[in-house]
């Protein structure tokens, strides 16, 4: 029997589910003035943050997975719209690094909550995100985001 003919292949259905994540992010961070990217960067600036941390728009980059140019160029919109500080590393003159201004972290905070209620949402057919299918759900999808996808150079 063709693979067709018995459903979507998981590859779909992550590409779907990423897609109707940033969907439903953009419209519900969008009465905030932002993106779903730009959210992305935001949230992970916050907490890096948090835990005593402020990052280089290169580390920022790698934590969040986006491209180093594409951060740059949020970071720059960001701070424009006076939500982040960039400032040159002390310790590698090429480097920027990123902090929120308090009007960051006030938006940051909103953002957050309206995001999580997105989150519990989604959720709530696995038992919501205390529910033990949403802990294996989210096990497994650390596999995955873990799993290296570079091809192979052949020999």
């Amino acid at each position: 029997m063709s693979s067709a003919t018995e459903g979507p292949t998981p590859g779909f259905l992550v590409w779907r589910l990423s897609m109707k994540w940033r969907a439903a992010v953009d419209r519900a961070v969008g009465p905030l003035g932002l993106t779903h990217a730009q959210y992305s960067l935001l949230a992970s600036l916050y907490g890096m943050q948090r835990s005593g941390r402020r990052p280089s728009q290169r580390r920022l980059a790698d934590h969040t997975g986006l491209e180093p140019l594409y951060v740059s160029k949020l970071a720059r919109a960001l701070e424009a719209a006076g939500l982040v500080e960039r400032l040159p590393d002390p310790s590698d003159t090429r480097a920027v690094q990123l902090s929120l201004t308090d009007q960051g972290r006030d938006v940051t905070r909103r953002a957050i909550d309206v995001v999580q209620q997105l989150l519990d949402r989604l959720l709530e057919p696995l038992g919501g995100l205390e529910g033990p299918r949403a802990e294996v759900f989210s096990r497994e999808l650390a596999v995955l985001l873990d799993t290296p996808l570079d091809i192979p150079a052949k020999e």
